[in-house]
Formats: structure tokens, sequence, C-alpha cells
């Protein structure tokens, strides 16, 4: 059974990480993707837009159609999709060598998860990244 990581280590995580690629990032501000992304980076992180749809910079950032178009490291991968798509978002998040894979609340594929896990990336699911951010790090965006 898929266990997320202690506090400690989702604190440590938030602490170190820079950039983050949002997958399912919607240009819509009253989205929730967009609106956790917009404190993501008032917060001090890059963000990275991953969705084909996209065309316009989203929160003044280019968009990306995958992950493997991304040109500079991902610390962690943030996943706004429904659960059933996940697990090709987790082996690309593998090949691309990031560091952790979030699924964010409601999102749920132990699949996925254990094949990340046993990739080495550290991963967080059914959690959202904001209240996570807000409660570990005490501040934000």
């Amino acid at each position: 059974m898929f266990e997320n990581p202690s506090n400690e280590a989702r604190k440590r995580l938030l602490a170190e990480a820079r950039n983050i690629a949002v997958v399912g990032l919607s240009d819509q501000p009253a989205r929730t993707s967009y609106m956790i992304a917009e404190a993501l980076q008032k917060a001090g992180y890059r963000i990275f837009p991953v969705n084909p749809n996209l065309t316009e910079p989203v929160l003044g950032e280019k968009p990306y159609a995958s992950l493997s178009d991304i040109e500079e490291p991902i610390d962690i991968v943030d996943v706004f999709r429904r659960s059933e798509f996940v697990f090709p978002i987790a082996e690309e998040a593998v090949k691309v060598g990031a560091k952790a894979l979030w699924l964010q609340q409601g999102v749920i594929n132990e699949g996925a998860a254990n094949y990340a896990k046993k990739h080495g990336l550290t991963v967080i699911m059914d959690h959202c990244i904001k209240v996570d951010h807000a409660i570990l790090l005490g501040r934000t965006g």
C-alpha cells in the first residue's frame, strides 16, 4: 500500500526545490491549477506550464507540450490530470530525471506512484502542494 513521505521529507523537498513543472496547467485564472501555480510562483519557484493545448505564455512562462521539451532540470512534476492519465506522466518524469512526482489532491494512481518510486523519485499522492507549502514551510505565495 502506498504511503506518502513524512512531513519532514515533504518539507525538505519543498525547501530545496526551485523548478516545478505543472502538468495540466490551465490558462484560466479561475482554475485550481492556475491558482496553485500562481501561488507557487509567488513563493519563489520557477514554474513550467506543461499542456499541449497552450500556445501563449501562462503566468509569464512559455508553455511546453511535454516534460521532455523542458531544457532545464525539473525538481517537482506537479500533476493536475485525471488519475487514469498519470502513468505516462510518471514515465516521462523518470525519463527527464525529475526529483519528485507530486499528484494533486484527488489524483491517485498507485501504479504510477510505484513506478516513479521504483525509479528513484520521491512521490506524493493525493496532496495539495500549496497546502503542504503553507503548513510545512509556514508561508504562502
